[in-house]
């Protein structure tokens, strides 16, 4: 990032804070949801690829989420991606359909849903502490450059600090709406 923008660092911290709470969506307390997959990435054709891209995830039952896999071959993976991911779930392979039954909540799952939380909300602060360098980076150069005076950087850099404060807030905030979430029986 080459040109300094306010407006373009808080956009991409605003779609950093926007992948989080699709993250956070993941996450599901209650029932089972189509969504509760999302995030896991499978070993297909040698690459990752998320889930939703080689199988079609349905909810039959409220405990119960119903994985169709399109290519045959590709079943162990997704069997070992669901059963390798941080949501602590066990699927069951029948076929090309791979049922995944979610567990009672008990205390010690809540924990774990709870560090898994963290976990999301940690890539998102680093995700805005990359933004927020990419900013001061492009305003040291301007600044090297001769673009803008010691003055103009030092209060530009006030704003991203301002900006990247408000965006590590806002991930708190979340973090502890969800925990709250995922604690509450």
């Amino acid at each position: 990032m080459s040109e300094f923008s306010l407006q373009n660092l808080d956009q991409r911290m605003k779609k950093s804070l926007a992948a989080l709470k699709e993250e956070f969506g993941g996450l599901r307390t209650g029932r089972a949801t189509t969504g509760l997959l999302d995030p896991i990435m499978v070993d297909a054709y040698g690459s990752k690829m998320p889930l939703n891209q080689v199988a079609t995830v349905s909810v039959p039952e409220p405990r119960l989420l119903s994985v169709q896999v399109w290519d045959k071959g590709m079943t162990q993976s997704v069997e070992k991606a669901i059963r390798e991911s941080s949501l602590g779930l066990n699927p069951m392979a029948e076929g090309t359909v791979i049922r995944v039954a979610l567990p009672e909540l008990n205390e010690e799952r809540r924990k774990e849903l709870t560090k898994v939380a963290h976990q999301y909300a940690e890539q998102a602060k680093v995700a805005i502490r990359h933004i927020r360098r990419d900013g001061m980076d492009a305003l040291k150069k301007q600044e090297k450059d001769g673009d803008i005076s010691k003055d103009d950087m030092h209060q530009k850099s006030d704003e991203v600090q301002k900006l990247t404060d408000n965006a590590v807030a806002e991930v708190d905030k979340l973090l502890a709406s969800k925990e709250a979430d995922i604690m509450q029986v």
